[in-house]
């Protein structure tokens, strides 16, 4: 299944039915009265967070979403069902914009916790029938309520993957073959360069607690230029946002170990993040020199000493020969276990608002009357 991070949908709640124009005719009941009972209230459409999708890729093929209209009243004082509400599973992380008539948008809720439901287009109320308008003054109403139209709402859905730590570094940095090494995903590698089009995501479970897990996305390659929109820019820097912390790779075949900054593609990449959002640039990083099995030991050595002068923490691993994994994972499991893994994620859980639908008084039944209710007189 393909990655897919962004979808159009549209949204209907269910309509209401219409109340019912009935009367009572019963054999000795000479006055038996209007007995035509309400319509059901239409189905209301939910959103809800599922840690079992990783795509919006099925609402890439199906757009449109409508819940269940309202049933309409019958004679005897019979009420319409209600219709049932839509339940909707989108991927954890999934924001929700509203799309406005002006071409703006707003954001209408986000879904970062599993299991989180939220409602976000209301039902339509169902109308009331004849026996709810019968008074001292009106014994004998003819008429009846339509059912009111639900919600519709046209909104976009972007998902911005949840995960512990986010794989950055240029393309061909070798974060593919990383992510392949400490879990049991398996993206494309191949022996040339090319960059991954489409995130991946990873699970790498701790040996001495099988419970304990960590998610890992590997984001595509990014280059200079991609905070403004260069390369794949914007569509991928957005998942950097979500993860707890960073891990940094740096293709050694890319470095010059007698060179004025051989640490320049990290400088790089970290400006990107800069300009994209100043709080991604201060997010804890872990920095990696991937492919040191290409580099000659004098080279590798080298490096080594220049790390260490400059006083920074550089884990120099070979993904391909699961060299110096051992010890980059125990750093990992060691920062993931720092973070605060209850730190709130920004959301905007906000239902859609609107006037409370007050029940209708019997003395402004005029107002309220329609002459598209149900009529049925009741043998």
């Amino acid at each position: 299944m393909r990655f897919i991070d962004e979808a159009r949908v549209t949204l209907r709640a269910g309509k209401g039915g219409a109340g019912c124009v009935a009367f009572r005719r019963e054999k000795f009941v000479p006055f038996g009265g209007p007995n035509g009972g309400n319509g059901g209230d239409g189905g209301g459409i939910i959103l809800r967070a599922s840690s079992k999708l990783m795509s919006l890729y099925d609402f890439r093929l199906k757009r449109h979403y409508e819940a269940e209209n309202g049933k309409p009243g019958k004679g005897s004082q019979m009420h319409g069902r209600n219709g049932a509400d839509l339940v909707l599973d989108l991927p954890l992380g999934t924001q929700v914009f509203l799309m406005r008539e002006d071409g703006g948008e707003s954001l209408l809720t986000d879904l970062p916790q599993d299991g989180l439901a939220v409602p976000v287009a209301r039902g339509g109320r169902g109308g009331k029938g004849n026996e709810f308008f019968k008074s001292a003054t009106q014994q004998a109403p003819r008429f009846a309520q339509p059912g009111e139209e639900g919600d519709f709402l046209d909104v976009r859905l972007e998902l911005k993957i949840l995960a512990d730590c986010g794989l950055l570094g240029l393309p061909n940095a070798g974060k593919s073959t990383f992510i392949a090494a400490v879990s049991a995903a398996r993206p494309k590698i191949a022996p040339y360069p090319f960059t991954t089009l489409e995130p991946n995501l990873g699970v790498m479970l701790h040996d001495g607690d099988p419970d304990r897990r960590m998610v890992i996305a590997d984001i595509p390659g990014l280059i200079e230029g991609a905070a403004q929109g260069v390369g794949l820019g914007h569509r991928f820097l957005r998942h950097v946002e979500r993860t707890r912390f960073l891990l940094h790779l740096l293709s050694a075949a890319d470095l010059d170990p007698d060179g004025l900054d051989p640490w320049e593609g990290f400088d790089l990449i970290n400006e990107e993040l800069r300009l994209f959002d100043e709080s991604l640039a201060e997010r804890r990083q872990i920095e990696v020199i991937n492919k040191i099995d290409l580099l000659e030991p004098a080279a590798l050595v080298k490096l080594r000493e220049r790390a260490r002068a400059g006083e920074r923490k550089i884990f120099f691993i070979s993904a391909l020969e699961k060299t110096g994994l051992e010890e980059l994972t125990a750093e990992m499991w060691r920062l993931q276990a720092e973070l605060d893994l209850h730190t709130p994620l920004e959301r905007n859980l906000r239902a859609l608002g609107g006037p409370d639908r007050e029940e209708a008084d019997g003395d402004d039944s005029d107002d309220d009357s329609c002459a598209d209710g149900g009529n049925l007189d009741q043998v």
